[in-house]
């Protein structure tokens, strides 16, 4: 469906505008008139008049950049969480959102979703048509509060379950970003060094009938493979990406991975706080908003998205449903350590799970605070002691036989 511009007025004569989904520009004032709009001039959205062709409306070739971030819907949330919570009609709030979007396409899905509530349908099913877009938690949450009537407290803890999501990981992306620029600015150097400089300060060792020493004799290979082959090595390496993709696609892959990122030392302790996290809020949030415990265990286990996390997330289901009480799977499985599990336990002891399970998340996710800041110091100098190391052994290479020349000369 095309997305159109539309200026008009609505029944009390008052002068509106905005956007609208429709097949054409027929359809889309017609659309229009339906929900009490009277269309004074559509026009598909960046056409400057009527007919012709227009490159940014007929061939909208941003929208296959475009991408609707977990910030985005954070500020879109908390901005309906507002605006409901003042009392404003649903549509209204729908309406002053599509206005106010900065992100396009958020803009475009929210015109959508607003037609489709004028017409008489639910927010959540019109969500749930952009599944692209809104996460299952976030269909489920709004559904919740539509049948409970309490759409307005639940946007709120939406609101709040999406900017620590967010919030999260937005940390982790931060305290990645130092590494990987470090990483990359270093491989370029030395890539400058092996390719420019080596193969200019080797020469001198052409016409040297001594045998020279090992370093150097490996410097100056890597130096002509890389300066001769480098086309090789970029395909290798597109290759090894291609086939990493697809080794993750595979069920089996998929574990195995899953299982490695869970045992390496240090960053595996990260990636399982990470996922406890995402389970102990998303549960907690779900259960709150008046989700039923199996199914809101239903729509965390794609939350996690860590195989060995969802198969005991999946057993612990089967277990409830049987009556057993959560904690004890939990523990079973062994993926959960012993606070979780505990805390877990006193929640539904006392009937307060999902402060429990809240608790648990906001102390997971100081430790992974913690646990990011203690990594980014302690990466530091590891980077630096090994390009170091790469620098040094480059040196060593080109000084091993300057040095060995002069002995033969003395």
């Amino acid at each position: 469906m095309a997305v159109f511009n539309y200026k008009g007025m609505d029944k009390a004569g008052k002068k509106v505008s905005g956007v609208v989904e429709s097949d054409n520009i027929k359809a889309a004032r017609l659309k229009l008139r339906r929900t009490g709009i009277f269309p004074t001039d559509v026009r598909a959205e960046g056409a400057k008049g009527s007919g012709g062709f227009n490159l940014s409306a007929d061939i909208d070739i941003g929208k296959y950049f475009e991408r609707v971030k977990t910030r985005d819907l954070a500020v879109m949330t908390r901005q309906l969480s507002t605006l409901i919570s003042a009392n404003v009609p649903l549509v209204e709030s729908l309406n002053a959102l599509v206005e106010q979007t900065a992100n396009n396409k958020l803009r475009k899905v929210i015109a959508d979703i607003k037609m489709k509530v004028t017409e008489g349908g639910r927010m959540s099913d019109a969500c749930a048509a952009h599944n692209d877009i809104f996460p299952e938690v976030f269909i489920h949450m709004i559904a919740a509060g539509e049948a409970s009537g309490a759409l307005d407290t639940v946007l709120d803890r939406l609101a709040v379950f999406m900017e620590k999501s967010a919030a999260l990981k937005s940390k982790i992306l931060g305290a990645m970003m130092y590494p990987i620029i470090m990483t990359l600015v270093g491989l370029s150097l030395v890539g400058f060094l092996v390719v420019y400089v080596v193969p200019k300060v080797t020469k001198i060792f052409e016409d040297v009938e001594a045998t020279l020493p090992m370093p150097t004799r490996v410097l100056i290979w890597l130096s002509d493979a890389i300066g001769n082959y480098w086309y090789i090595f970029i395909l290798l390496a597109v290759l090894a990406v291609f086939g990493f993709k697809r080794l993750l696609k595979t069920t089996k892959g998929r574990e195995i991975y899953d299982r490695f990122t869970l045992k390496v030392p240090l960053f595996g302790n990260l990636m399982r706080m990470v996922g406890i996290s995402r389970f102990a809020r998303t549960l907690s949030t779900l259960m709150t908003s008046g989700v039923r415990l199996l199914n809101a265990l239903d729509i965390v286990k794609n939350i996690v998205q860590n195989v060995q996390l969802v198969k005991a997330i999946e057993d612990t289901k089967v277990s409830v449903r049987e009556g057993e009480s959560i904690a004890i799977p939990l523990k079973r499985s062994g993926e959960f350590p012993p606070l979780v599990v505990h805390m877990v336990g006193i929640g539904e002891k006392t009937g307060n799970l999902e402060t429990m399970l809240e608790r648990v998340a906001d102390t997971y996710d100081a430790e992974v605070d913690n646990t990011v800041s203690s990594l980014t110091t302690l990466l530091e100098p590891i980077m630096i002691l090994v390009m170091g190391g790469i620098v040094s052994f480059i040196v060593m290479s080109i000084l091993l036989p300057i040095l060995q020349l002069n002995q033969l000369g003395a």
